[in-house]
């Protein structure tokens, strides 16, 4: 299947949204709170032009997703960009086709493209400076064979949920990197 109708069977943000069980609360206040700097918006303008769309891999229990989504959907909604979301655990033929590190069914993962359905850009499923939090958050945690990793990994994620629902820093990050991929691809 081209990547054409995968956008095609993909879900509006609307939909995606209103179906949320598990993040939408902390999806809906980054989505309310965060805004693209004023400085940004005719770049972003730019990037509307050229008629770009992109289909959204992402699933709400995700926290990356519940971090990432919003901002995706505060750029698009600057550059006039058409998101659809296409549910990672029910199209793994897709996701596993954007496997992060060849190996992990990592999201979200954000694909745009173009007019005919070619791939632009493939972004995710976070930014460099998250990726660095989770990993240093990771490296606390015991080896999974002990008895105490399932607790402190679930205090772990509590801890990165909660970052990543407060943090306005972390905001902007994903932001500038979302922003900055997505200028180099398609503008430069």
């Amino acid at each position: 299947m081209d990547l054409e109708q995968w956008f095609d069977k993909g879900m509006t943000s609307k939909d995606y949204i209103e179906d949320m069980s598990v993040h939408k609360e902390n999806t809906e206040t980054i989505r309310k709170n965060f805004s693209i700097p004023e400085e940004d918006i005719e770049v972003l303008n730019q990037l509307g032009d050229h008629s770009l769309r992109v289909i959204a891999i992402t699933e709400d229990w995700c926290g990356d997703a519940m971090l990432n989504v919003p901002i995706l959907l505060k750029v698009a909604e600057a550059a006039n960009l058409d998101v659809r979301m296409i549910l990672r655990d029910e199209h793994l033929e897709l996701m596993d086709q954007y496997l992060t590190n060849g190996t992990s069914r990592a999201i979200p993962v954000f694909i745009f493209i173009d007019r005919e359905g070619n791939e632009k850009l493939v972004w995710g499923p976070r930014a460099p400076m998250v990726k660095k939090i989770v990993d240093d958050e990771r490296a606390k945690l015991p080896p999974r064979d002990h008895e105490l990793f399932p607790e402190k990994q679930k205090e772990m994620i509590q801890r990165l949920n909660s970052q990543y629902s407060e943090d306005k820093e972390v905001w902007q990050e994903v932001y500038e990197s979302l922003k900055t991929s997505l200028v180099q691809s398609v503008l430069m």
